[in-house]
């Protein structure tokens, strides 16, 4: 599936980074997936990741989550966290899995989809999900009509129910620790190209 973000072009695509809590509506700056990668890998999130899996109360867990986690909207860059505040899309959408008792198995399902290629791919806070960005092309078909076609497709291909609350492009995604996030290799080569 082809994106309007081309490799090679100066306009990599971007999307906002907001600071917690989840009430901040103020994005702190606009980052790539590549810096998305970098952070989720690295340490900084740890402590805050390991203390939320460690809450068996879950109203407990949202509450912590909601205001101590950084996130993002992967789907574009805005002045304020809500739909009509979009400055422009990414291409990228956030497709968010929850309760998976077979994690591990449905991330190799993820990366060797014939139809979509995974750009970032990495377990959610909670530990029990995925957050799985794909590129979109809204030349062909609006956001929420590649979310609903996407959803469906899970549906049907490997009986995978995504959360409906991601059909929104100014869907926050909070960002945890995890030291196998996996991006696809363009990106680390793109960026290798660079330095």
């Amino acid at each position: 599936m082809e994106t309007t973000n081309k490799l090679g072009d100066k306009s990599l695509a971007k999307f906002s980074y907001f600071k917690a809590p989840i009430k901040n509506t103020t994005p702190l700056d606009n980052v790539t997936l590549f810096d998305m990668y970098t952070f989720i890998r690295d340490v900084t999130f740890a402590h805050i990741t390991e203390e939320l899996r460690a809450k068996t109360n879950d109203k407990e867990a949202k509450q912590f989550k909601a205001n101590n986690f950084d996130y993002v909207t992967f789907s574009g860059t805005f002045s304020k966290r809500e739909d009509k505040s979009l400055i422009k899309h990414s291409g990228l959408m956030t497709i968010d899995l929850d309760d998976l008792s077979n994690l591990e198995e449905v991330k190799q399902l993820l990366l060797n989809d014939e139809y979509f290629e995974t750009e970032l791919l990495f377990t959610s806070p909670s530990g029990d999900g995925l957050k799985w960005i794909v590129s979109i092309d809204l030349t062909k078909a609006t956001h929420l009509e590649y979310f609903n076609g996407i959803a469906n497709y899970l549906l049907k291909t490997y009986q995978l129910k995504v959360d409906a609350s991601g059909k929104d492009v100014s869907r926050a995604c909070f960002v945890p620790h995890d030291r196998n996030c996996y991006i696809n290799p363009k990106y680390i080569e793109n960026y290798e190209e660079r330095i």
